[in-house]
């Protein structure tokens, strides 16, 4: 898993609550295993009409947030059911960090097992990042890990908070198999000491 330290980036403002993840990545698309090819379905029946065309009306489809890495959100993003396909969609479409004031507690853990950062700040906070996202060409934040900050070239600062163990794991790259790994020596000898058979 990649470190997340600090990251610059543009931001999309989707001015949205109850984001549910059916909605980030429709059930239709859960087929596969592998964590990687789910940018493609990212807000699929928002972004993509019926006939296969480009929504023109959705904000990813918007030519001023094309490369965006930060995503803004309404309150609750990510409810619904548990899929860990929904951080995969979001990570490979390119975004490292989501902003809102509030999101779902399984969805949030799985994002950060997956290397992307969601920040928790108030209502008026995101709705002022909206606002300047919507107002603002190339609106550009900095999300600081490090000193849990959110900051712009523009005035706006803010700080945050995170689980410590949450922020360690990030910071370091760390996913559940990263963990596990760190403890190899004593997992070697653990096994080294059983591996006589029990009739032994």
């Amino acid at each position: 898993m990649e470190p997340f330290r600090k990251h610059t980036g543009l931001v999309a403002p989707l001015d949205r609550v109850n984001v549910d993840t059916d909605q980030i990545v429709p059930k239709q698309f859960l087929k596969r295993v592998e964590r990687t090819g789910f940018g493609e379905f990212l807000f699929y029946d928002w972004r993509i009409l019926p006939d296969g065309s480009a929504n023109p009306s959705f904000v990813l489809n918007d030519p001023r947030y094309r490369g965006a890495s930060i995503l803004l959100a309404g309150a609750n993003f990510g409810c619904g059911s548990s899929r860990e396909h929904a951080p995969w969609s979001l990570l490979d479409y390119g975004f490292r960090a989501i902003i809102a004031p509030s999101f779902a507690d399984i969805f949030s853990t799985n994002c950060s097992k997956n290397g992307v950062l969601t920040v928790v700040l108030p209502d008026s906070a995101v709705s002022d990042l909206m606002r300047r996202a919507r107002q603002t060409p190339g609106y550009r934040l900095c999300v600081d890990l490090e000193l849990r900050t959110v900051s712009d070239d523009r005035g706006f600062s803010a700080t945050f908070s995170v689980d410590e163990f949450r922020r360690r794991c990030l910071l370091n790259g760390l996913d559940d198999i990263g963990l596990t790994q760190r403890h190899e020596p004593d997992i070697a000898a653990y096994e080294a000491r059983h591996a006589r058979p029990p009739w032994s």
